[in-house]
């Protein structure tokens, strides 16, 4: 595996792994009116946007994963599914940090589904905590959607 900055022709892996990753995780907790908005072309558009701001992780040639970063927010986080627990998801939330920290943040967070179990245990695991509650707004065409998510911070 190895992980690089993302590059424009990544873009339809990117988005398909995330559409993929963001049904599985979230489907079921958060407001169908988003759900509505999370189509195809939504992720394609959105995946292209931040290319600048992502890093993706290859397994022979083949992106199995990528994160983002927005400010001293690690702002996305997804993985193929066959890529679990293999370590990609560790090594793409430690190099976010990384790079978050070295560009002088110090409270790297995050923000994820309430309901997504697997998400927070995983988190949790990797020496981020829960800080509280985060009415997280999930941008949509023409505005946002009120997402109940929960805030993690890296402890440090």
């Amino acid at each position: 595996m190895r992980i690089r900055p993302a590059v424009a022709s990544d873009a339809p892996r990117i988005a398909e792994v995330w559409e993929a990753g963001w049904r599985d995780g979230h489907l079921g907790h958060v407001p169908e009116a988003l759900v509505r908005h999370r189509t195809p072309e939504s992720f394609a558009r959105r995946a292209a946007a931040m290319i600048d701001r992502t890093y993706v992780a290859e397994v022979d040639g083949v992106v199995v994963g990528f994160v983002t970063l927005k400010g001293d927010e690690l702002e996305q986080l997804f993985v193929d599914a066959a890529a679990r627990g293999t370590g990609v998801a560790k090594a793409l939330l430690d190099e976010g940090a990384r790079r978050l920290i070295e560009a002088g943040h110090e409270h790297p967070w995050l923000a994820v589904v309430t309901g997504n179990a697997r998400a927070r245990r995983f988190y949790e695991r990797e020496g981020w905590r829960d800080a509280g509650p985060l009415p997280y707004e999930a941008p949509i065409e023409g505005g946002s959607v009120t997402v109940d998510g929960r805030r993690y911070e890296l402890v440090r």
